[in-house]
């Protein structure tokens, strides 16, 4: 085969490699999505990063190996690549990662409960202590108000009468 005819094999292979990465890029972007939910601004503002992402980074692929040069079958390569993965992986690999990011995330989330469920009881009961101290530091400011609003009205009455 001549060199001419392997380097196009590869710039087609390396297409055919692109649109996989593409596609695998976006299932972890689907997989985010599913374990927080986005609204329509976050989704769409994502969607279009990741495209921009994808732009350059096939304008690289085809700046390097190319010199930048549109050929139709790298496009058709990419495409071929992307339609392998979907047809081999379908919704399985989002799918599965989900589900195991969650099912690790809910168990990571269980032992800090765990773990803090002592240090909440501590916090607890310091604020039933604080409110304790001050229940009764308002019953002891309202006696001592008391004490001293009688004591002021008996020396009234003391130097009113002389």
């Amino acid at each position: 085969m001549s060199q001419d005819i392997v380097q196009e094999v590869t710039f087609f292979l390396h297409s055919i490699f692109v649109g996989l990465i593409i596609t695998f890029a976006y299932d972890w972007i689907l997989i985010i999505r599913r374990l927080w939910r986005h609204g329509r601004f976050l989704t769409s503002s994502e969607d279009l990063l990741y495209w921009f992402a994808c732009g350059i980074g096939v304008f690289y692929m085809l700046y390097r190996e190319n010199s930048g040069v549109l050929r139709w079958f790298a496009v058709m390569g990419a495409a071929l690549g992307m339609l392998f993965y979907k047809i081999v992986m379908k919704n399985r690999f989002v799918y599965i990662m989900s589900t195991y990011i969650h099912k690790i995330m809910w168990f990571i989330f269980r032992v800090i409960q765990f773990v803090l469920k002592p240090i909440k009881r501590l916090f607890s009961e310091v604020r039933r202590f604080v409110r304790f101290i001050v229940k009764k530091y308002k019953k002891v400011k309202e006696f001592i108000k008391k004490r001293l609003t009688v004591c002021i009205k008996t020396l009234r009455m003391v130097l009113c009468k002389q």
